[in-house]
């Protein structure tokens, strides 16, 4: 680890902290429809658009209606996408003349995927998707689906601040707003941010250029596996031009890590100068990643008139935050012990440790900053190959994630999910005590618990199920690449990301399989409604509760204390459920290392 490298972290942490009062006010006032300075162009659109659709802005809904109108939403923008991706030869925008998405359950699981701001892509978008599939399909879901879980986290935030009512607002209201005020606003101004950087943004067909040296590359099969030659070897094939793959890739990129999406318009994902050019890209990009989850717990805080509360769930995340990006900083940098005779020591070009699967232009720091912030959230956008990482760097991503994306999070999942473990946290304060607890004025009792405990449960049951399943058949196995511990940690790793709503990966897995495009579709789509119902339902019961004035005996949730108690919750639940799959997988595959075993 270097002093530089520390500084790179430090920079973007500031910033996030910078930024987090003034978009989490930002925000309060726009999902409260106060008067903000974009409401004199923004109103009359929101105004048009509801009389387009029949859509009464003062009408206010129940929890169950609100689920109701977020799930049909839902369905309908997967079915859409679904047949873009079908019938995109046949739509315009498509000057490579790309065939429909093939097989059917490949584009099942990129429906299922995008739908549920998941974004695993189990294809190459450059040679997949068509610009139009690019811009009307998935684009659509990155600013819908990111939209949707921020209007989810509002409404359990109005849960928790209104007394005796039994509404928690208009999905419709908080959709279109969401999308005008603060998603459409930013991605105008970051895409030309990135196409000032060099992000194509362009509708031209791809340019074939003539390689001034002929290259040879391995020959792989329809599964990517290598070709043997009849002399027992790898056979090649000697390419003599290159494509140069292009398109609207800026408006793709910056709503990918605003909305913490993650897909990439290219297969590289943000680790392509395309995507990622310049350091301060980089540095842009990531902090479009954190932004709108730090700024959400300010909303919280502002909304239910406890802003100590809203800036101790911060410091919880925060504390996480650097635990995670200092294990994987530090595991990173002490490289490989099986690479004898390889110095991966610090030098005067290169900051040393593990470059395996890295850039060098972003080095160790800012690759494991990187990593650690989209598996913290729901974004899924990479910078370098996880399956590179040493065990315990790899580790780090997927811990992240199997804290249910709490460390700071996906745009509102992060929130909501925050929001279980403090329904779980006061519960257990109240039980220490000895009284009933309280969360903001309001009594947290058996029906509010049983949720959270739900919610919870979701999670590992899915993950766990897949994954037990796949490590013991053969249509699961036959997709490894590796074999032993780190195997194991590819299947485990691709349904935690799935329930997750992540869509990173350890990229050693061929998971374009019926099996995995099926399961791990399944997987995104179980991730995310069966843990947004039960948090709906303690929105619509919080809603209804009397305010309960503090007492002496109350457990205060804006405190340092809390914020331990939060933090030890979370990490509870977490160990407790996955701990043995961990052993499993990096921990043991890190004790093999250090005893100097391969496979």
């Amino acid at each position: 680890m270097t002093a530089n490298g520390w500084f790179q972290i430090l920079l973007f942490f500031a910033l996030i902290f910078l930024v987090t009062k003034p978009l989490g006010i930002f925000m309060a006032r726009v999902f409260n429809r106060e008067k903000t300075f974009l409401d004199l162009v923004l109103r009359p659109v929101e105004r048009l658009l509801y009389r387009v659709t029949a859509v009464d802005e003062n009408h206010e809904m129940r929890w169950t209606e609100y689920a109701i109108s977020m799930l049909l939403f839902s369905v309908v923008s997967m079915l859409v996408l679904y047949f873009i991706q079908r019938l995109q030869y046949y739509l315009p925008f498509n000057p490579q003349k790309l065939v429909g998405v093939n097989p059917p359950h490949l584009a099942f699981n990129t429906a299922a995927s995008f739908t549920t701001n998941t974004n695993w892509q189990a294809y190459s978008g450059e040679t997949t998707m068509s610009y139009f599939t690019q811009m009307a399909g998935l684009a659509y879901h990155n600013f819908t689906s990111a939209a949707v879980g921020i209007a989810l986290a509002i409404a359990l935030i109005r849960g928790i601040a209104r007394r005796q009512m039994e509404t928690i607002g208009n999905f419709w209201v908080d959709l279109v707003r969401c999308c005008l005020w603060l998603l459409l606003q930013f991605c105008v101004v970051g895409a030309l941010f990135l196409v000032s950087q060099g992000v194509p943004q362009n509708l031209k067909p791809y340019d074939k250029v003539k390689l001034v040296e002929p290259q040879q590359v391995p020959k792989v099969d329809t599964a990517a596996k290598p070709v043997i030659g009849p002399d027992g070897k790898h056979a090649t094939d000697t390419i003599t031009t290159q494509t140069i793959a292009q398109g609207p890739v800026a408006s793709q990129e910056i709503i990918k890590e605003f909305g913490t999406n993650g897909g990439g318009f290219f297969n590289a994902n943000s680790s392509h100068p395309f995507e990622n050019p310049t350091p301060l890209s980089n540095l842009f990009e990531l902090f479009s990643i954190f932004a709108i989850s730090a700024g959400l717990t300010y909303t919280l805080g502002r909304m239910t008139g406890s802003q100590a509360h809203g800036w101790a769930v911060w410091a919880a995340m925060a504390v996480l935050f650097f635990a995670g990006v200092t294990t994987a900083y530090w595991a990173e940098s002490r490289g490989n012990p099986l690479l004898a005779g390889v110095d991966q020591r610090p030098s005067a070009w290169q900051s040393g440790g593990n470059m395996e699967g890295k850039e060098v232009r972003n080095g160790i720091s800012n690759s494991t900053l990187w990593a650690t912030v989209t598996t913290d959230t729901s974004c899924g956008a990479v910078n370098s190959m996880h399956d590179s990482y040493t065990p315990l760097g790899g580790m780090v991503p997927l811990a992240n994630i199997m804290l249910s994306e709490t460390v700071f999070g996906g745009v509102g999942s992060g929130l909501y999910g925050m929001v279980i473990y403090v329904v779980l946290a006061v519960f257990i304060a109240g039980l220490m005590v000895g009284r009933t607890p309280e969360y903001l004025g309001k009594k947290i009792e058996a029906y509010d618990v049983k949720m959270a405990i739900l919610t919870t449960l979701v999670f590992p049951l899915v993950i766990l199920g897949f994954t037990a399943v796949s490590v013991l058949k053969n249509f699961g196995t036959s997709s490894i690449l590796n074999p032993g511990p780190h195997g194991f940690s590819e299947i485990l790793y691709s349904f935690t990301e799935g329930a997750g709503n992540n869509g990173s990966a350890f990229a050693g897995l061929t998971a374009n399989t019926l099996w995995y495009n099926t399961t791990i579709g399944l997987d995104t789509l179980i991730g995310r409604f069966l843990m947004i119902i039960p948090m709906l339902a303690i929105a619509g019961n919080l809603a209804k509760k009397k305010y309960v004035p503090p007492s002496l005996g109350t457990f205060p949730v804006t405190t340092p204390l809390f914020a331990v108690l939060l933090i030890g919750t979370i990490l509870i639940v977490g160990a407790l459920t996955f701990f043995p799959a961990l052993s499993l997988g990096p921990i043991l595959e890190h004790l093999q290392m250090m005893a100097g075993k391969t496979f």
